[in-house]
């Protein structure tokens, strides 16, 4: 295992490595094993990860160099959102410059099942740009970063979001938008009430992946709802990626 393990973080994959990295040690175990995960800070009260936490940006990915090469840090843990393609982007250059092992640990994406009626986005603005074509009461679900695109995506002065996010959104907001601060993880009853209560007749959303927001597509199903679904960007050429934490802890034992 290697000695100090930067865990670029905010998911419950990253949080759930960090318990498995930080828990009790196995008789001949190595208990020398530092673990550092990183926090981007856009959260108020983020969940809170075992292990040394940073809160903070590097600086772009010449600051995360630099913060690689003075803490000693053999191997990275790319297990940041599925869209935060920024960090990403500096993990990997960073890697490269310090020649530090990168790996990036995403949990696999949502699959359409029977009965689902899934509008595949390329990004934000392809997402809304469909809208007005589909309903006219959108359950927006993409985050509080990047609302912009529909706010003047054309047509959308004619619609009406419900924007759901951790923390209160970033204007320029939709002219015609309520917000509703909310966390997961929700279940298909609650996620269905509220679709019925707001007379929502489209959801949006990332594909994000993993169970915790998972319902809202159960409750779009079984309502029979279009979902406009943004497809997540790849990770940065050549980075191996891993899609739970057993397959994570089996690659940092190899690169040890």
């Amino acid at each position: 295992m290697p000695g100090h393990i930067l865990i670029l973080g905010g998911t419950t994959e990253a949080r759930q490595l960090a318990a498995e990295l930080t828990g009790p040690t196995e008789p001949g175990g190595d208990a020398t094993v530092r673990i550092t995960t990183s926090l981007a800070g856009r959260v108020a009260r983020p969940r809170m990860p075992a292990g040394d936490v940073r809160i903070g940006g590097f600086g772009g990915p010449q600051g995360l160099a630099d913060w690689l090469r003075t803490h000693g840090v053999d191997t990275v843990v790319d297990a940041t959102h599925p869209f935060a393609d920024t960090i990403s982007a500096n993990a990997a250059e960073a890697a490269k410059a310090t020649g530090t092992a990168l790996f990036a640990l995403r949990r696999p994406g949502w699959t359409a099942g029977h009965g689902d009626r899934w509008h595949p986005a390329g990004d934000l603005a392809h997402a809304a740009a469909q809208l007005p074509a589909l309903g006219r009461r959108i359950f927006l679900t993409t985050g509080r970063l990047g609302l912009a695109a529909f706010a003047t995506a054309p047509g959308a002065d004619a619609l009406h979001f419900l924007v759901r996010s951790v923390e209160p959104p970033e204007p320029p907001l939709p002219r015609h938008t309520d917000v509703l601060l909310d966390r997961g993880p929700y279940t298909v009853d609650g996620e269905t009430a509220l679709l019925r209560d707001h007379a929502i007749d489209v959801l949006v959303t990332k594909d994000s992946g993993g169970p915790a927001t998972a319902a809202k597509l159960t409750a779009a199903r079984n309502l029979g709802l279009p979902v406009v679904v943004v497809r997540r960007p790849p990770p940065p050429e050549g980075v191996p990626v891993v899609h739970d934490v057993a397959s994570a802890l089996q690659l940092l034992c190899r690169t040890s």
